[in-house]
C-alpha cells in the first residue's frame, strides 16, 4: 500500500474541506511531525520551524501575510490560497458597514440602550433624541471601490444594485476580473480620483509595501467632508491616526473596519469589528474545500492552481509516471531537465513549463518509472529547488 500523505492543520479547518482528503490516502492532524502539506487559517507561521518534509502550504483564505512566502519560494514550496471563496461574506459585511454608517445605527443603538425610566418617559426621550441620528440614503451617492478583484467587483455590483454610482480603481486588474465587473462601473485613473469624488470608499487591496498606509492624512484631506471610509481588506492599509484626525475635523463621517486598535478604540464615529470578514459558515467551508482540493491535486498530480508564488500549471496525465520540478526562472532549465531524462533513456510523453516572476515550474510525463538516479541528477541542476516523482 502506498504511503499516506501527512497533512498538518495549524487551525481548525472546516470538516467540509477536510472531507475532500480521503482517509485511505491522507492522515490529518495538528501534531504531525513530518507533514507533506500544512493547512492554515490565521496561525502566524513566520516564527515556526517548517519541516523539510513540507511540499505545500495552503491558507484557507485570500491573504497570505501570516505565511513566510519568500522562504517557501526559496525551497520550491508552493503557497496556495482561496481567492474569491470568501468574497460574498466580505461583500455582505461591506454592505452592512455602509448601512450602519449611513443610518447612524451604532450611535442610535447606544442611545436607546442608555435610556432609563418608564416606557412613557423612554418614548418621549426617543422622540426628542431621534433627530440626532438622522441619516442619509444610498441611491445616487457615489461608492468608490479601490481594488477590483473577486471581492471588489462584488461590492461594486452590490452598490449598483442599491442605486449608487460606482467609481472603481485597480491598476492591476486581471482580464477575468474585468469581465466580472459591471459595465456601469466608471473607471478611475488614480486613488486620488476615487477619494475626491466618492461619498463612500471601500478598500479591497492586499497589504504590500505599495499599499501600506494607502489612505493617509494627505488622501483623507482630499475627500469630501462627510465621507465614509470602509476597510474590510487588511490592517495597515489605512493610517489609524490619520483617520482619527479626519473624523475630528469632519472630513470623515465614519470609519467602518475589521481591525480594532487602541488608536480607534472608544471613538464614537468608528465601528471596528473583530475581523469578521470571512467569518461565516459558508465562507469557511468554501475556503477549506478550495484549498483542500488544490493541495490534493498538487500532491497527487503536481498540478498548481491558485498559488501566490507559483504559476498555474495543469496537465492531464498521459502516463502513470510524472516528474514535477520547481526551479528558479533562468535560461536553459527546460533543456537541462530534458537532457537529464534523455540521458537516462526516459521518453517524454508530454511536458509543460510556466513561470511566474522568479519562479518556474515544470511537469513531465514519462513512459516508465524514473529511477532515483535521474531524480538526483535533476535535483543537482543549479537553480532546481524541488523535484518530485509522482
Amino acid at each position: 500500500m502506498a504511503k499516506k500523505f501527512q497533512i498538518q492543520t495549524l487551525n481548525n479547518i472546516s470538516v467540509q474541506g477536510l472531507s475532500r482528503l480521503p482517509a485511505d490516502h491522507y492522515v490529518i492532524g495538528n501534531d504531525i511531525a513530518e507533514p507533506d502539506a500544512i493547512l492554515v487559517r490565521s496561525f502566524k507561521m513566520h516564527d515556526m520551524t517548517i519541516p523539510a518534509s513540507v511540499k505545500a502550504i495552503a491558507r484557507a483564505g485570500a491573504g497570505t501575510n501570516n505565511v513566510p512566502v519568500a522562504k517557501m519560494s526559496e525551497r520550491g514550496v508552493p503557497v496556495f490560497n482561496a481567492p474569491g471563496a470568501n468574497a460574498n461574506a466580505v461583500k455582505e459585511l461591506v454592505i452592512a458597514g455602509m448601512l450602519m454608517a449611513a443610518r447612524n445605527l451604532i450611535p442610535a443603538w447606544n442611545f436607546t440602550n442608555s435610556l432609563t425610566g418608564e416606557d412613557a418617559a423612554m418614548s418621549k426621550a426617543v422622540e426628542a433624541g431621534k433627530k440626532n441620528y438622522a441619516g442619509i440614503e444610498l441611491p445616487n451617492r457615489t461608492l468608490g471601490v479601490i481594488g477590483l478583484g473577486a471581492i471588489g467587483s462584488l461590492v461594486a455590483d452590490a452598490g449598483i444594485k442599491l442605486g449608487m454610482n460606482v467609481l472603481g480603481y485597480d491598476p492591476e486588474i486581471t482580464v477575468e476580473a474585468a469581465w466580472r465587473l459591471p459595465a456601469t462601473v466608471t473607471k478611475a485613473n488614480s486613488v486620488e480620483e476615487v477619494v475626491k469624488n466618492s461619498d463612500f470608499i471601500s478598500l479591497h487591496v492586499p497589504l504590500l509595501d505599495a499599499t501600506r498606509n494607502l489612505i493617509d492624512s494627505a488622501r483623507i484631506a482630499l475627500m469630501k467632508p462627510g465621507t465614509v471610509l470602509l476597510n474590510f481588506s487588511r490592517e495597515g492599509i489605512v493610517d489609524d491616526k490619520a483617520v482619527v484626525e479626519g473624523l475630528a475635523n469632519g472630513q470623515l463621517r465614519g470609519y467602518m473596519c475589521d481591525f480594532p486598535s487602541n488608536t480607534l478604540k472608544g471613538n464614537p464615529k468608528v465601528v471596528a469589528l473583530p475581523h469578521l470578514g470571512a467569518s461565516t459558515e459558508e465562507a469557511e467551508d468554501n475556503c477549506a474545500i478550495m484549498v483542500a482540493e488544490q493541495v490534493r491535486d498538487f500532491l497527487e498530480n503536481g498540478n498548481v492552481l491558485n498559488s501566490v508564488n507559483f504559476p498555474n500549471v495543469s496537465m492531464q496525465r498521459e502516463s502513470p509516471f510524472r516528474i514535477a520540478v520547481a526551479n528558479a526562472n533562468v535560461p536553459n532549465m527546460v533543456g537541462q531537465i530534458s537532457t537529464a531524462l534523455a540521458d537516462s533513456g526516459l521518453n517524454i510523453h508530454n511536458m509543460v513549463n510556466k513561470s511566474k516572476g522568479e519562479m518556474a515550474y515544470t511537469l513531465v510525463d514519462v513512459d516508465s518509472a524514473p529511477p532515483q538516479a535521474v531524480i538526483d541528477k535533476i535535483a543537482a541542476i543549479k537553480g532546481v529547488l524541488m523535484v518530485r516523482s509522482l
